[in-house]
């Protein structure tokens, strides 16, 4: 790797000027993150959906589809629309997301703009890097747009999109350890403390790529519409990320007793005997997101080479704050509780803790392209030139300015969802979740009502349909 380095940037001052220049020429029209941190822009959007209208600043994230990190922004607004209810611009800007990430599949050509974002990278931070977001993010996106097919009425839309999100949790798993094979020379002491600490802060999730909620949903889905086979499989699946829900159980021992399985016996033992819906009873389901996923922040350390400033500057996540309280539903009977099904903020922590060797690669040759350059300069200025010796200053100020980490991740996600689960008589119920006002859910005889709330503090947005 040395001799590449020492190759690239051994030159003149005015070839280190003009490679900077080429560094911020390539990234300075591609993207807002590169020197400011993505979580201050997302700052006054994430109030918008804390408001009566999260709609108002949706110019800001449209606006930047295009930009380097494109796909995290059609992810950002896909998502605010959906919050909004806004089912068919949240489906279009979710296919603007789906379209980027099949760009990043496709290996076969590397385009201009992106060697030139790389090379940027190697001077300027992370941030120069077109996003791909995490594979749980990717995930998410598929059980979000199944969702929006949903409540479109378009249920095979949704089938496919659940398909699709359940095929993602193998793909995205393999590519990760795939990618892994070439940086775990990279571990070292800081890297493994702040591994363990990511690890500590993640609580229970050990895998950003096995998500509960999504097989939750996705077996909601195929049993509503007629595939409970396939429903049995994705219960069972988020029942072993989350073994201690209990409507994930009585989803088990039911659909066990139903299609007349040999694992009802032994789960009828462990989980007790199946609830099943009375004559003329309809059910409720329901999803109910809380909050939003933490922000990233930075770990900055300096240090010095060849006696020059140099930072090396991570994205880290800080103590966790305070835990997500279960909903209380009123207006269905007997106050129903809901139950996590999965924690979408340890899922965000532990993707970084699993990108944490490759960031360190990539830091490790960047810090070393910018001492390069910055040497050269200086002893070209101890041979008596002056311009060097100031352009030597410039440089280790724009080194440690322009260490920005990488503080790039979807932060409109909820930091955890809940489930719950009811059968009841027909008719039309005044569902209230906690405090918030009381929304009108109708149950009809035979039929499920989904109800999909997205609690972000001061506002709880119900949406239901019946199927």
């Amino acid at each position: 790797m040395q001799p590449l380095f020492i190759a690239s940037f051994k030159r003149t001052i005015s070839a280190s000027a003009l490679s900077l220049g080429l560094a911020l020429g390539v990234t300075g029209c591609a993207t807002n993150s590169i020197f400011i941190n993505y979580p201050s822009q997302l700052a006054s959007i994430k109030q918008g959906l804390n408001s009566a209208s999260p709609l108002a600043q949706m110019d800001k994230l449209t606006s930047q589809i295009s930009s380097n990190d494109g796909l995290l922004y059609a992810q950002e607004a896909g998502r605010v629309a959906q919050v909004a209810g806004d089912f068919s611009n949240s489906k279009k800007y979710y296919q603007q997301a789906m379209l980027a990430y099949n760009a990043f599949d496709d290996k076969a050509k590397i385009s201009a703009s992106e060697l030139g974002a790389t090379a940027s990278s190697l001077v300027l931070n992370d941030n120069a890097i077109p996003y791909r977001g995490p594979g749980f993010e990717r995930i998410m996106l598929h059980q979000y747009q199944a969702l929006n097919y949903l409540f479109s009425g378009d249920y095979q839309g949704a089938l496919v999109e659940v398909r699709r999100s359940n095929e993602l949790q193998s793909s995205e798993q393999a590519r990760y350890e795939q990618s892994q094979k070439s940086v775990q020379a990279m571990a070292n002491g800081t890297i493994d403390a702040e591994v363990n600490k990511l690890g500590q802060a993640a609580g229970s999730v050990t895998s950003s790529f096995l998500n509960a909620y999504s097989y939750y949903t996705t077996g909601v889905l195929h049993e509503v519409l007629g595939e409970p086979n396939d429903a049995f499989i994705d219960y069972r699946k988020a029942a072993q990320i989350t073994p201690d829900n209990h409507y994930l159980k009585q989803d088990l021992v039911r659909l066990a007793k139903q299609l007349g399985m040999p694992q009802y016996a032994e789960f009828k033992q462990r989980w007790g005997e199946a609830i099943l819906p009375k004559a003329g009873e309809g059910q409720v389901i329901l999803l109910v997101e809380r909050g939003f996923v933490p922000e990233k922040q930075a770990l900055t350390v300096p240090f010095t080479i060849h006696g020059n400033w140099q930072t090396l500057s991570l994205a880290t996540y800080g103590p966790s704050g305070s835990a997500v309280q279960a909903t209380q539903v009123h207006g269905l009977g007997q106050m129903l509780t809901t139950q996590a099904i999965a924690n979408i903020d340890g899922l965000a922590i532990t993707a970084l803790k699993e990108d944490l060797p490759a960031s360190l690669m990539r830091q490790v040759a960047r810090i070393y392209a910018k001492s390069e350059m910055t040497y050269q300069i200086e002893n070209s200025g101890r041979q008596g030139n002056n311009a060097a010796n100031i352009g030597s200053i410039a440089m280790q100020i724009f080194n440690v300015v322009t260490e920005q980490a990488d503080r790039r991740s979807w932060l409109t996600l909820p930091k955890q969802a809940q489930i719950a689960r009811r059968y009841l008589s027909p008719g039309k119920y005044a569902l209230q979740l906690d405090q918030a006002p009381a929304t009108t859910v109708e149950v009809a005889s035979g039929k499920t009502t989904l109800v999909w709330a997205i609690d972000t503090g001061n506002f709880t947005r119900v949406y239901s349909i019946m199927i």
